[in-house]
């Protein structure tokens, strides 16, 4: 059982045609080496850089039996650091940058795997691959950090807003996913009640609870008007007000693409 970790430059194919080859490769080099320190400092091993995308696992060589929570907070960091380095970025005129973050945790094949040429040190597995279609969600409700429950059941010490329950390209069984927050002793009174609040939203949505869910809402909405995960709820219960739902409606949504 390992924790893995995908992040990806948001816009990237964008970001390119903005900048030379060479100013693209110095920029990439000054995200890459804070974020890879700041994996290692947490315990985690980087698994490949493709492109803009990180990749990373914790759990092995060595075990860490806080590999969920050491990866969450190696999250935080990583989006602390891209917000860093998006106010030294723009005084070097170069684009703003930001991230995608999708955590997963569960059982993972891990060693060297390749052909009879070349071998890398890695990680393959269902597990594995859900991780990465959350990295790709983020950019569907409008975040830039999602985990899975499996993630959250092992972080008793973060507090994590709930965000979905999916069924996510290729797979038939849902999930449920939640944004990482904070860490416990972190969490503030109005954070606190934020929570709360939308954690009882969400459960008059499963229940569909239509009118109780659009008040909780919109009142969510009117104190973060900049989330736009709220406005998406308000959106999604006004159609399924509408739609005859089957007896065995669990609240899920599915995803189409990756």
């Amino acid at each position: 059982e390992m924790s893995v970790l995908f992040s990806d430059i948001r816009s990237f194919t964008s970001i390119s045609e903005r900048l030379s080859a060479n100013d693209l490769k110095d920029m990439l080099n000054e995200y890459f080496s804070p974020i890879t320190k700041s994996i290692f400092e947490h315990q985690g091993t980087i698994d490949k850089y493709v492109g803009d995308m990180v990749m990373a696992f914790w759990g092995a060589p060595i075990d860490d039996p806080k590999h969920a929570e050491n990866a969450v907070i190696g999250g935080f960091d990583m989006l602390a650091i891209t917000a860093r380095l998006r106010e030294e970025f723009k005084a070097k005129d170069w684009p703003e940058v930001r991230v995608g973050i999708g955590i997963n945790t569960g059982d993972m094949n891990v060693g060297d795997m390749g052909s009879e040429y070349r071998r890398a040190y890695t990680v393959l597995g269902d597990a594995v691959n859900l991780g990465s279609r959350l990295e790709g969600l983020t950019k569907f409700y409008g975040l830039e950090f999602l985990v899975s429950e499996f993630t959250k059941a092992l972080c008793p010490n973060i507090v994590f807003r709930p965000v979905d329950k999916v069924k996510v390209k290729g797979k038939d069984e849902a999930v449920a996913i939640f944004e990482p927050v904070c860490q416990l002793q972190e969490l503030t009174d109005e954070l606190r009640k934020e929570v709360a609040d939308l954690e009882q939203a969400y459960q008059y949505y499963l229940k569909q609870q239509w009118l109780e869910a659009r008040q909780a809402y919109e009142l969510l909405q009117q104190a973060y008007p900049e989330r736009y995960l709220y406005t998406m709820y308000l959106d999604r219960i006004e159609h399924l007000q509408q739609t005859e739902l089957p007896g065995n409606w669990d609240g899920s949504f599915t995803h189409t693409s990756k």
